[in-house]
């Protein structure tokens, strides 16, 4: 008995004792042009290669777990990318490209691709959507972790950027604007119409994404039609040598995924994921939330087949279905706000697909086109219910939006030397969209032309610069105006005294088409007059950096900014006015004219450590000012001016044996509570409605905002795949924070509506 107890300790012991191992591989190409770079050195941690004549690396037997890898070359420069997880059961694939430098420098870029700005740009990658507490595997969510960026609501992903309404904002896809890609795009709105930015969750499955750029600065020449900010969603590919799956089940819904090579003769990949709501799981068994029915299940998928020649044609797609049902509750007794006696039904649906083609020309440029068409529509019907019959009796709202964008763009990046870089190209963009009920004149036609050049030149090894130019030539068909054609000047220089510090300024001249509920605003009693004549609104913006780097494991960013925005679309009625730069999803139903103005100016900072040593830290805050000017020219404080944002992000992973990983993630937002309208009260009960002071402005300051995430996981490796056991608890606090406020006619007073409370989501990950 003895003998066979000692056995099994013995057995165990071994076990216990066993390491799981994987893969970590990759390419290292050139920047420019996309071809391979033979001869790389490449090291991982205290391991070294070399990149073969198709720039391959490959790393086997890896211990699975946190690993920091180390590209350099000749005449590049070095760039270091950290937080890499090994996981077993999945291979580990990196594409890393490095830039041309005019001498060889230190480690100075923490990342695998280079920065598409000099300043004021994250990127967002997929370990980090599935790392930080209470993102929903969404890299919007993750970008509130950033100095000057807010949640415009905590059911949504619309972000303010800098005190900028989250209609200033830009979605792109593979470097080409689309239509807003979320479920449920009405998601925390005052009037439940659909925002032009914002949801409830991204469409497009993390499980797809690879390293995501989020810009809120002066934007270089290649971007253009926004004022705000930029979330630019970059597809990875798929396996190329061996075929994976990913499973996961969490109270968001059920997720499958899978990838591997399309044939053995090529590097031909695929890259495929399915979601659906649980959500919606137990609207079909009968269970609902509060009333509410949500539902919501995508679709996603992106092919890659590389070419003999160093090119690679992609064909990608997207597309999602989402509904939101409320029905009032039976016991009638129940009712307590206006809401309670409404049915209230929501439909969404997105789609896009697209494809790339990138061309190496020569030795030192390239060529890369993209194609993409992307599609909106939403509907919302309310119903009053009879509280006698429970059956519908007038149907008090009946709108939605179909909007409809075709985006096509061409780019030509030359390396002139290793000192000196010219990049050309242009947009095309046709967007069509219609707002419901409107049938007379509702339909807006948009056509856009962006052309742009820039320029970069190193002057020293420490000093670097880059000039561009961005046009839009724009027409709204219906417009009386015979469109606009806008040249906007872009510039920057990066100078860096030492290794370690970098200062930097950035300019540019930036021009936006207004949103649909702007240019389909009514003013008259009919329903004709929309404000299809109105100009884009421009803005300069300049941004002065300091950056710190203390190696290549943290570093330190601040920046002062001013934005200053000319030609903003303003009216006014009888009993209120209105900027464009105060609106989301509602609708002026007033003469708009480019009269009005905004100014917004703050300094942010913020430091990193990267996950190393089992620890990551991100603090990052801002000071700022938001305002704008009325019809009649007065200044005012702008609807998104909260004064401040503070964001802490940390983590602590804890490892246990060789098989088990856990991590401790916590988030916290202190925010400053954005503004209001006083509405009133006398009025708003007269009328059955909510009614604004007359000629008010958002003098009401909302309380700050606070609220505390966690994160805990406990990953599990076997010898074919890893396991993962997740809890998120969004704002564990539990603290109430101010919404807005309205007049509920059952209460017959002005109501505050608060945002969510504390949302648990259990969720279990397994991949193989």
């Amino acid at each position: 008995m003895t003998r066979i107890f000692l056995l099994i300790i013995f057995a165990t012991s071994l076990c216990s004792a066993q390491t799981f191992t994987s893969v970590i591989r990759g390419t290292v190409r050139d920047a420019d042009t996309g071809l391979p770079l033979g001869n790389a050195q490449v090291q991982l941690d205290d391991r070294g290669v070399i990149s073969n004549e198709n720039g391959t690396f490959r790393f086997d037997q890896v211990a699975v777990g946190r690993h920091s890898l180390t590209v350099s070359f000749v005449g590049y420069e070095t760039v270091v990318v950290s937080e890499i997880l090994l996981e077993s059961g999945k291979e580990n694939i990196q594409e890393i490209r490095l830039s041309a430098a005019g001498k060889q420098l230190r480690e100075a870029v923490v990342s695998g691709n280079r920065a598409p700005a000099f300043n004021s740009v994250q990127e967002i990658t997929m370990e980090q959507t599935l790392r930080y507490a209470a993102t929903y595997m969404d890299p919007a969510r993750v970008a509130t972790s950033f100095p000057g960026v807010a949640a415009a609501n905590d059911q949504a992903n619309g972000l303010v950027i800098r005190g900028n309404s989250p209609n200033s904002m830009q979605w792109r896809l593979e470097g080409v604007e689309i239509v807003n890609p979320n479920h449920l795009s009405n998601a925390g709105t005052f009037s439940d119409r659909p925002t032009s930015t914002g949801g409830g969750v991204n469409i497009l499955s993390t499980q797809l994404l690879g390293t995501s750029n989020f810009l809120s600065g002066p934007f270089p020449a290649q971007y253009g039609n926004v004022t705000g900010g930029i979330l630019d969603m970059r597809l990875r590919n798929g396996n190329d040598e061996k075929t994976e799956f990913t499973a996961q089940a969490s109270l968001l819904g059920l997720d499958f995924a899978a990838e591997g090579p399309l044939s053995k003769k090529s590097k031909a990949s695929y890259l495929v994921n399915y979601r659906y709501s649980f959500t919606g799981l137990l609207g079909a068994m009968g269970v609902k939330f509060g009333g509410e029915d949500i539902r919501f299940q995508d679709l996603s998928f992106n092919l890659s087949f590389p070419t003999e020649k160093g090119a690679k044609f992609t064909v990608f797609g997207m597309g999602g279905v989402s509904s939101n049902t409320f029905d009032p509750d039976k016991d009638t007794t129940a009712w307590e706000f206006e809401k309670d006696g409404y049915n209230i039904i929501y439909k969404n649906k997105m789609g896009a697909a697209g494809a790339t083609y990138d061309q190496p020309v020569g030795r030192k440029a390239s060529i890369r086109t993209v194609l993409v068409a992307s599609g909106l529509n939403t509907s919302r019907k309310a119903f009053e219910v009879d509280p006698v019959t429970l059956s519908r009796r007038n149907q008090i709202g009946n709108d939605g939006l179909l909007n409809g964008k075709i985006s096509l763009n061409t780019t030509l990046t030359h390396r002139v030397s290793a000192r000196e870089r010219f990049k050309g190209g242009v947009f095309l963009t046709t967007q069509k969209y219609r707002t419901p009920p409107v049938l007379s004149g509702g339909d807006v036609k948009l056509w856009i032309v962006q052309p742009f050049v820039t320029w970069s030149l190193q002057f020293a090894p420490s000093l670097t610069s880059e000039i561009g130019i961005h046009g839009l030539i724009s027409k709204v068909e219906e417009g009386t105006t015979p469109g606009s054609i806008l040249v906007d000047p872009r510039a920057a220089l990066k100078w860096k005294p030492a290794g370690d510090k970098q200062v930097s300024f950035s300019y540019g001249l930036q021009s936006q088409m207004q949103s649909p509920y702007v240019y389909s605003s009514l003013y008259g009693m009919t329903d004709v007059g929309q404000n299809f004549g109105l100009k884009p609104t421009r803005a300069h913006h300049f941004v002065l950096g300091y950056q710190q780097l203390f190696n290549a494991k943290s570093s330190l960013k601040i920046e002062a900014y001013l934005q200053r925005q000319f030609h903003v679309p303003v009216g006014s009625d009888m009993r209120e006015h209105y900027s464009a730069v105060n609106l989301v999803e509602e609708r002026a139903n007033v003469r708009l004219n480019n009269l009005g103005t905004a100014s917004n100016y703050g300094v942010e900072a913020s430091f990193q450590k990267f996950l190393t040593n089992d620890f990551y830290m991100l603090i990052s805050g801002s000071l700022y000012k938001a305002t704008y000017s009325d019809y009649l020219g007065l200044r005012h404080d702008a609807r998104f001016d909260g004064g401040h944002t503070f964001s802490f992000t940390a983590g602590k992973e804890i490892k246990s044996g060789n098989q088990n990983l856990w991590g401790i993630n916590a988030k916290v937002l202190w925010l400053g509570g954005f503004r209001d309208k006083p509405i009133d009260l006398e009025y708003s009960q007269k009328l059955q409605t909510t009614v604004y002071e007359l000629l008010s402005t958002y003098s009401v300051k909302m309380k700050d905002y606070f609220r505390p995430d966690l994160r805990i996981y406990w990953k599990k490796s076997k010898t074919h795949y890893s396991r993962t056991l997740s809890l998120d608890l969004q704002n564990v606090s539990g603290t109430k924070n101010e919404a807005y406020r309205y007049y509920d006619k059952r209460k017959r007073n002005i109501v505050m509506q608060y945002q969510l409370g504390l949302i648990p989501v259990l969720s279990y990950r397994w991949e193989f």
